[in-house]
């Protein structure tokens, strides 16, 4: 996690243009619409400010901005980025995470660009700071997505495919980071480990004097999204380095079509993909993620065979995706991506090799309140949710908001924001334990029990939401 930004007083004032003070709360904020109509406040007043000063120019905050062209559009990349970057210049705007709005006069962008979406500045909004435009040094990237589904790779005998690939970025992950909640860090630590990687292989840091293999391992229990993430962060990379790399793919290997039903093939067999896999890195525009999911089916310990409770297939297994992945490490560019949910059963010099082990565990009680939230706001946007006696859509609050206001008056109102919230936080409290996956599916499952489908208000819905949960934990324990 990135060091939190400092404070400082005695730095030159902002531009005059600025808001002393700025609650940020859609993505980009007119930082001048703030406090236009209030009078400037006594030099002493704005030094008690808790605002943080400009930064010199080498020193301002790196901010992703991704921009999602129309698949029609022939624009070139290069057009579309400086007419971006002139509109976020002339806006002013402080920068959090979200969409921003296109505006409805430029005819350049509305007509090739689709979406427009702030990233990566979570850690700074968990610690309390806005990030105000003189402050940020957005980083544009243009991507459009590839509508091609999954390829596969026939196995032996035309059984089982070998792996699945997909041309990155894909229309099937578009979204899936953003839906992913975890921990405040973990996506900013895996973004900027991928980084680092590519960087040192790139200037040709001597391996030797410094080690690094761009191996991932998650791990965890079942149901924790450790798949998804490694799909999303290979889907993140790709869009982020569009502009070095002209093609990215991803590679899931399919671990179960590499056991041979004849004695000592598998070997082989792991031996025969990843050559597949080194002549598509052979090609320097491409970038390859290879995804192995539940690598313990691979990487064996070979403890287990040596005793005897596993074959002795399986340790040529493990050596053949040994030696296979030490090769791969001469390639630049080249991420491996593995997840297990037995750590144990895994070899001990694979979990050597891997740069990051990051644990991937249950949901914190903030990730399970916005996983819910997430859900009950896409079943408020298409309508199986209505608004308690025909009223407007509410607006779910988030977690960092409802817990400011539990102390708030507004507690009173009996159908709106804040009540609808609440019965949501003591959702989310009831589901400690449940992985992400099983949080995804309990609005369906309570959406099951109320006695008119047809017809749900959300206030009658969130009840119901508890009873369910109620239940599923019970279940879950037995």
């Amino acid at each position: 996690m990135s060091a939190p930004m400092e404070i400082s007083f005695s730095a030159p004032p902002p531009p005059p243009d600025a808001a002393c003070t700025v609650v940020a709360t859609p993505a980009l904020v007119p930082a001048a619409a703030v406090s236009s109509s209030s009078p400037s406040p006594p030099p002493q007043q704005q030094q008690a400010a808790a605002v943080v000063a400009p930064s010199p120019a080498d020193d301002k905050v790196l901010v992703s901005v991704e921009v999602l062209l129309h698949a029609t559009s022939a624009a070139r990349h290069s057009d579309v980025q400086a007419a971006v970057e002139r509109m976020l210049e002339a806006r002013s705007l402080s920068y959090v995470d979200g969409p921003v709005p296109i505006p409805a006069d430029n005819s350049f962008l509305i007509e090739n660009v689709k979406k427009i979406q702030i990233c990566d500045t979570d850690e700074w909004v968990e610690n309390h700071k806005v990030l105000l435009f003189w402050q940020v040094k957005p980083v544009v990237h243009v991507f459009q997505l590839s509508e091609d589904g999954p390829g596969e790779e026939p196995g032996e005998d035309d059984t089982l495919s070998t792996f699945n690939e997909w041309a990155l970025p894909a229309k099937e992950f578009d979204g899936l980071w953003e839906s992913l909640l975890y921990e405040v860090g973990l996506k900013q630590r895996l973004l900027r480990y991928a980084a680092s990687a590519l960087l040192f292989t790139e200037r040709g840091v001597d391996p030797c004097l410094v080690s690094w293999n761009r191996i991932v391992l998650l791990h965890g229990p079942p149901g924790t999204g450790k798949t998804s993430l490694c799909k999303a962060l290979a889907q993140k990379l790709s869009i982020r380095f569009k502009s070095r790399y002209s093609m990215c793919q991803l590679i899931e290997v399919n671990a179960h079509s590499l056991f041979s039903k004849w004695f000592s093939e598998s070997g082989k067999l792991v031996a025969k993909l990843f050559q597949k896999i080194q002549e598509m890195v052979e090609e320097e525009s491409n970038l390859v993620f290879v995804l192995i999911d539940e690598v313990e089916s691979l990487a064996a310990a070979r403890q287990a065979a040596i005793s005897g409770s596993e074959p002795s297939d399986s340790i040529r297994v493990v050596n053949a995706l040994l030696t296979q992945m030490d090769k791969l490490k001469s390639w630049p560019n080249v991420i491996i991506l593995t997840t297990s949910n037995i750590t144990t059963a895994i070899d001990i010099a694979f979990v050597d090799r891997a740069d990051i082990k990051a644990y991937v565990g249950p949901p914190t009680l903030q990730a399970r309140y916005e996983i819910l939230r997430s859900c009950i706001q896409e079943l408020l946007r298409v309508g199986i949710l209505t608004y308690p006696q025909g009223g407007s859509v509410p607006c779910i609050l988030n977690y960092s908001t409802l817990r400011e206001k539990q102390h708030c008056p507004e507690a009173a109102e009996p159908n709106g924001s804040f009540h609808l919230s609440s019965l949501l936080y003591e959702a989310a409290e009831l589901c400690e334990g449940l992985s992400g996956r099983s949080l995804r599916k309990l609005p369906f499952l309570a959406h099951a029990s109320v006695a008119n489908p047809s017809c749900c208000d959300a206030s009658t819905f969130m009840h119901t939401l508890i009873q369910t949960a109620k239940r599923e934990i019970s279940e879950s324990r037995g």
